[in-house]
């Protein structure tokens, strides 16, 4: 669950119910700047908070600085032939973030048939011909739900992870470069991401582009069981 609306303690008990009515599950709401009756709704329910959700933008391009090495080189991603070798990397990337990691099939197709989708500007990188890493990019035609006031086109770096088979290469660093070069080349000025306010090292690749936090969501995350 999402929630950019603040939401009372009985619209919140209608959601959890409407989950156990689902046959229950995990469950992460994040929401923005909570309530104090937000907070105890979610306790009262089992919730428990978890490391913030920051909201990081800089702006577009980056700076010359910023640039890959030239033997790095990547390719878009294949609707259709690479569904299940992304699955198995985005799996391993993201082995301790459920809701990222646990992505299916199903989930995948419903992402790659949203009208923003652009094979173009979700890029595979390999090592041996097997994907070590990507980097998927989205444009958001209006200004996004956390307001900067610029009210642009933003470019996001939707999704970005490596194999942790790879890690220490410096290939998240030349993949969000990448990303943000494609999304400045298309004429976007404001970039954006999501990051676990716990993951210091990436937050601390980000600031070393530019990037600033500009906002943040709380998360709040339990099990809801079903109806007996």
């Amino acid at each position: 669950m999402r929630s950019h609306e603040h939401v009372s303690a009985a619209e919140f008990a209608e959601a959890i119910a409407s989950i156990r009515a689902d046959g229950g599950g995990s469950v992460r709401w994040f929401v923005h700047q909570p309530t104090a009756e937000e907070v105890a709704a979610a306790t009262q329910h089992g919730l428990q908070r978890e490391a913030s959700l920051l909201h990081m933008r800089c702006a577009l391009p980056l700076g010359a600085q910023h640039q890959v090495a030239a033997d790095f080189v990547t390719r878009p991603f294949r609707p259709g032939h690479d569904n299940e070798a992304w699955l198995a990397l985005n799996a391993r990337a993201f082995a301790a973030h459920p809701e990222q990691g646990d992505w299916t099939l199903e989930v995948l197709a419903e992402r790659l048939a949203e009208p923003w989708f652009d094979a173009n500007g979700f890029f595979i990188y390999e090592v041996a011909g097997a994907m070590a890493g990507f980097c998927w990019t989205k444009v958001h035609d209006h200004t996004h739900a956390h307001d900067s006031g610029h009210g642009e086109p933003e470019g996001e770096i939707f999704v970005i992870g490596v194999d942790p088979a790879h890690h220490g290469k410096g290939l998240g660093r030349a993949l969000t470069i990448t990303g943000f070069a494609h999304l400045a080349a298309a004429g976007l000025r404001h970039g954006m991401l999501y990051v676990a306010g716990n993951n210091t090292a990436a937050i601390k690749l980000y600031e070393s582009l530019g990037m600033s936090t500009a906002d943040g969501d709380d998360v709040f995350v339990g099990v809801v069981s079903q109806y007996a």
